[in-house]
């Protein structure tokens, strides 16, 4: 099977897989390709949102969407943006999990290449691919990368410097 062919057969196999989870009312989870981040950021144009890479073996991801759980509902301006690297076949256990920590409602993603290092090459050529993997981004989508796991405090203090407008003079 030729180069053409086979990535032909791979778009048709992923764009199957995902819209299954879509037909019985489970999370959507848009397919993350080579050209998705920019996407993403053309969605938010000016304005500040958090994108977290995560997986279903990450024990500090799950930790880290009990987090952004909590800080949904205590900052409803919040935007995040998950991407899970597993694969568009565990998209009923990728749901499943941001149903059980209340995420459902946020736009998710899920790695649709068969090369995840292209993709996280495409994302930040810096990271090596270590979970979790957080991008702050400010309003002028300058952004901030963290590995590991997020300090609430330190969080909240960006989304207070995000979203707090100052009075007029």
């Amino acid at each position: 099977m030729n180069r053409g062919a086979r990535d032909l057969l791979l778009t048709v196999a992923t764009s199957l897989v995902l819209l299954a989870p879509a037909a019985s009312g489970a999370q959507e989870l848009k397919p993350f390709a080579p050209g998705s981040l920019k996407e993403i950021q053309a969605a938010r144009a000016g304005r500040p949102f958090v994108l977290a890479f995560w997986s279903l073996t990450c024990t500090y991801c799950h930790e880290e969407f009990a987090l952004f759980s909590a800080l949904r509902k205590k900052y409803p301006a919040l935007d995040i943006v998950l991407v899970a690297t597993d694969t568009p076949a565990e998209s009923e256990a990728l749901s499943d999990t941001l149903r059980h920590y209340g995420l459902e409602g946020i736009e998710s993603w899920v790695f649709a290449d068969e090369f995840a290092e292209r993709l996280r090459y495409d994302v930040d050529p810096k990271w090596g691919g270590e979970l979790p993997r957080t991008y702050f981004y400010a309003s002028d989508h300058g952004r901030r990368a963290q590995s590991g796991r997020l300090d609430r405090e330190r969080l909240e203090a960006w989304i207070k410097q995000q979203f707090v407008t100052t009075p007029p003079h």
